[in-house]
């Protein structure tokens, strides 16, 4: 009898040792370069990255709850790994509003812990963490989701060095029609902070800082620091609006689009 296909088998495997873990219903820590996710039998139950802010900033920030109330509960909690339900059960975040919320961090975590790494992942079996329960995930689903939002970056900007690198505006960007989400990203990019700095700096999720940073690249109202932008290198001229082209770039589908950029500003 021939065993049925996974439910993933079909998509790219983001992390084949996430996969695995799954189908072996594995309990423990996924330890990663960009962050670790949390399972319990084989779905995610928690992911933290140190690139994007944590649940306690996504609470505290949109004024769900007071910074006291978070580490009363951590006080109170953490000990036990029952800080998500002393929350609930203390009438000081509705439990919708924590399971919307932790998804989010779970989601936004898991994207960055599962980039492309340079150094092997590990797993640490029957490690948990202090939140406790939520609401667990699949971990076909969380890999679904990683992909979905690796496509819709791309398809944004295809320049993933405004990810990472600290950020430089380009142009008088007061006309543009920008809505106040983006144009409070755009007001905080200061040629040294990056869009993690950014999404903290705001409380928001990091994925969602990426999608708006690579939108304002994309309208030629930012850009990455790049190495002749920076102290102590040499300049390669002049600079009007845009960075100064190399004559040769990695991905010639990037500098196409950079050039349609910079000849459309100055029409």
């Amino acid at each position: 009898m021939t065993s049925a296909a996974s439910p993933t088998a079909h998509i790219p495997a983001v992390s084949p040792m996430l996969r695995r873990l799954g189908e072996e219903r594995a309990t423990g820590a996924l330890i990663r370069e960009s962050g670790t996710l949390y399972l319990v039998d084989g779905q995610v139950v928690h992911a933290e990255s140190p690139v994007t802010p944590g649940i306690d900033v996504l609470l505290t920030a949109g004024g769900t709850l007071a910074e006291a109330g978070w580490w009363e509960a951590v006080a109170a909690a953490g000990a036990r790994q029952r800080v998500a339900a002393y929350l609930v059960d203390s009438g000081r975040v509705p439990g919708g509003a924590l399971e919307l919320c932790h998804l989010g961090a779970l989601y936004d975590a898991a994207f960055f812990a599962l980039a492309p790494a340079s150094t092997p992942a590990r797993f640490r079996y029957g490690v948990s963490h202090w939140i406790g329960a939520v609401h667990p995930v699949a971990a076909g689903s969380v890999e679904r989701e990683t992909l979905r939002r690796r496509e819709l970056l791309d398809r944004i900007w295809p320049d993933a060095t405004v990810d990472s690198a600290p950020l430089l505006r380009l142009t008088d960007t007061a006309e543009l029609p920008l809505t106040p989400r983006r144009r409070a990203v755009l007001e905080a990019v200061d040629g040294t902070s990056t869009a993690a700095d950014i999404a903290r700096a705001l409380g928001r999720s990091a994925f969602h800082t990426l999608v708006d940073v690579r939108r304002l690249a994309a309208a030629g109202a930012l850009d990455a620091v790049r190495s002749y932008d920076r102290p102590g290198h040499a300049s390669s001229g002049p600079r009007v609006g845009a960075p100064v082209l190399p004559e040769v770039t990695p991905d010639p589908d990037i500098a196409l689009l950079r050039r349609l950029r910079d000849a459309l500003e100055v029409l």
